[in-house]
């Protein structure tokens, strides 16, 4: 009994408990010694008589998927207990399949004693809930959780069709010719070779262009141009081009976004053969990414609003296929994007060219490609300058423009933004330079509301127009930045300590206020301060990625975060996201009204209300850094 007693005070959480229960714990473990090999525990299927304590030996715990492999895969060795998560959470069925090992020996304790012990010991029951609530932030944990019964169909769809890589792609080999090749011999390799896409090749071998059957109908017959042109002449350009191991999901939009229809595939440097949209959509059969192609197609106002309507049922047929919360929010982005330019081109053809180069940028949560289904207009307009004579006809131009199509997305479903921040308010709509003097007066200003003006306006992102405006503005904007800017970056921390996670003292519960007779907290608020934080630390390092995901992927390559800092803040923004575009989607599918932020906590399940205080916690530990390392005030 001694021995037993000692042993219990270096496990974990029985060295909590008072030395008295220990002794009485000791006296209620039954023994067990396994002669041989075997598995004991069936995931969700085995119910648990106690919650067992490894003494000798080890347990391996995993989670099968359809083909029987064996997915994440723990060791249990002497000193760990296997079953706490079980009982307490999973209605006593073990949460994992456990193969145990030849020898070992195992204490178990009773349920009735377990639960118990939750009831009476605080610290005891939150180390069981603070574990589990850490292990829901692993995706593939939190699906295998959620989704016991369906998680294989839906775990392998969701595999399939965005998991899977540009170098599982069958595609074609790169056939080319000169750039002074006449088109009509262009057209006779096209056909000898059965391709509807040709590369063009300038003498260095550097591939500058491609014809496609679209490119000679367009450029050369429906222009009676002569047929001994030169394919240079005609060409379509630049060139877009995808990593053998991307996934394929990101080729498909990047090609949406950039009305790209074939992509050159790249491998280690070289150029190694190239795919078409057209295959990489039959790749994905009944995906929801051909969604975006019929959005591409639709030729009105209405047909569009339609398109925007059916957007709640994509997201939650994704959400249900375990598709990661930064693939929905892609996936939403490209559809907004893809709308947003159609309307354009509306506007454009009802008004005539544009009389000078120009870029319409987007801002705010749809700059950052991180849009939800409550979503307003966040824009701007650049425009090169051009001499005194046409600045006034060329501002006229705009910020009519401007209107109609912010009209056009209101209609659609995009509301007008309340704050102003569209391009058709006077003063978002500018040339280069008058943007370049707006950012530097924010930075040398840095007050309050200049600093929610660089907030807003550092998150943008290049939709539609001449893209060279924005990177010329991004330049500007970084060579401004290697001056001290340390009052800049000051006020943006203090912008970013402004919004504390939801959580009461002691951690205890989440902190709600009343909406319509309903206790609910704002997880736009609560989400809020990791893309505040992650923004100052990529502005203080010139990093100009506009995602908070990608943002803090740069941050962790130049070392200013650590692997498991960046892992922390990934799994608990995208677990938040996954909430929020979750409750929006329900709120308009089921409940049949206009979607917000709010969250009422007890509608939530207890696993989901362990993991948002974990992920808060988390926060409040990120926010005491970066008031530490901008503010030098611990206390604010």
């Amino acid at each position: 009994m001694d021995n037993r007693v000692v042993f219990l005070k270096t496990v974990e959480p029985f060295n909590l408990l008072p030395p008295q229960e220990l002794e009485n714990i000791a006296s209620l473990l039954g023994e067990i010694k396994y002669e041989k090999e075997g598995v004991i525990y069936h995931q969700d299927t085995t119910r648990l008589k106690g919650v067992d304590i490894i003494a000798a030996g080890e347990y391996e715990t995993f989670f099968y998927d359809t083909n029987h492999n064996k997915r994440l895969v723990e060791i249990f060795k002497p000193g760990d207990c296997f079953g706490g998560i079980s009982e307490l959470l999973n209605g006593r069925k073990s949460l994992t399949t456990v193969i145990v090992k030849k020898d070992t020996v195992v204490y178990t304790l009773p349920r009735k004693a377990f639960n118990t012990l939750c009831r009476q010991y605080e610290a005891f029951y939150q180390h069981f809930t603070y574990t589990f609530g850490k292990r829901m932030l692993n995706e593939e944990f939190a699906h295998f959780y959620k989704n016991p019964n369906n998680f294989e169909r839906s775990f392998i769809t969701s595999e399939q069709l965005y998991s899977r890589r540009i170098e599982s792609i069958e595609y074609r080999e790169i056939v080319w010719c000169r750039t002074d090749t006449p088109v009509y011999q262009a057209a006779v390799i096209m056909q000898q070779q059965k391709i509807s896409c040709l590369f063009v090749k300038d003498q260095e071998n550097k591939i500058t262009g491609f014809v496609t059957d679209i490119t000679i109908r367009d450029n050369v017959v429906a222009k009676q141009a002569s047929y001994e042109s030169p394919v240079s002449s005609i060409m379509d350009s630049p060139v877009a081009s995808i990593n053998v191991h991307a996934f394929v999901y990101e080729a498909v939009l990047s090609m949406f976004r950039t009305k790209m229809r074939y992509m050159l595939i790249e491998k280690e440097g070289q150029y190694i053969g190239f795919i078409s949209r057209n295959k990489l959509l039959s790749e994905q059969g009944q995906s929801p990414l051909v969604f975006i192609q019929s959005v591409k197609q639709a030729l009105s106002i209405e047909g569009l609003k339609r398109k925007w309507e059916a957007v709640p049922a994509l997201v939650t047929q994704l959400l249900e296929r375990g598709v990661h919360a930064a693939i929905v929010n892609q996936v939403i982005t490209t559809v907004s994007d893809t709308i947003a330019i159609k309307v354009i081109e509306i506007v454009t053809k009802k008004m005539g060219p544009a009389p000078a180069k120009f870029v319409y940028m987007v801002l705010g949560s749809e700059g950052r490609k991180e849009q939800t289904l409550k979503t307003d207009q966040d824009n701007a307009i650049i425009y090169e300058d051009k001499a005194n004579e046409h600045r006034e006809e060329v501002r006229e131009y705009f910020l009519e423009f401007a209107t109609l199509v912010s009209s056009h997305l209101n209609a659609i479903g995009f509301s007008y933004c309340t704050g102003g921040y569209m391009a058709q308010n006077p003063k978002w709509t500018h040339s280069l330079s008058h943007w370049k003097n707006n950012y530097l007066a924010w930075m040398n200003e840095t007050l309050p509301e200049t600093v929610m003006q660089i907030a807003t306006f550092f998150d943008c992102r290049y939709l539609y127009g001449d893209e060279t405006i924005i990177k010329e503005l991004e330049v500007y904007l970084g060579d401004q930045l290697q001056h001290p800017m340390d009052r800049l970056f000051h006020f943006m921390a203090k912008n970013a300590l402004q919004y504390e996670p939801p959580l009461t003292p002691f951690f205890k519960s989440i902190r709600t206020f009343k909406v319509d007779k309903k206790e609910v907290f704002d997880i736009k608020k609560a989400m809020t301060p990791i893309v505040d934080l992650v923004r100052v630390y990529a502005l203080k390092n010139l990093i100009f990625e506009p995602n908070t995901g990608e943002r803090l992927k740069a941050l962790k390559d130049k070392h200013i975060f650590t692997e498991s800092e960046t892992t922390e803040l990934l799994q608990s923004y995208y677990y938040l996201m996954g909430l929020r575009l979750k409750t929006q989607s329900q709120q308009i599918i089921q409940d049949h009204k206009e979607p917000d932020n709010y969250i009422t906590p007890q509608q939530l399940t207890k696993i989901d209300q362990l993991t948002l205080r974990e992920i808060f916690k988390t926060i409040q530990n990120f926010q005491l850094r970066i008031r530490m390392q901008f503010t030098g005030n611990l206390l604010g």
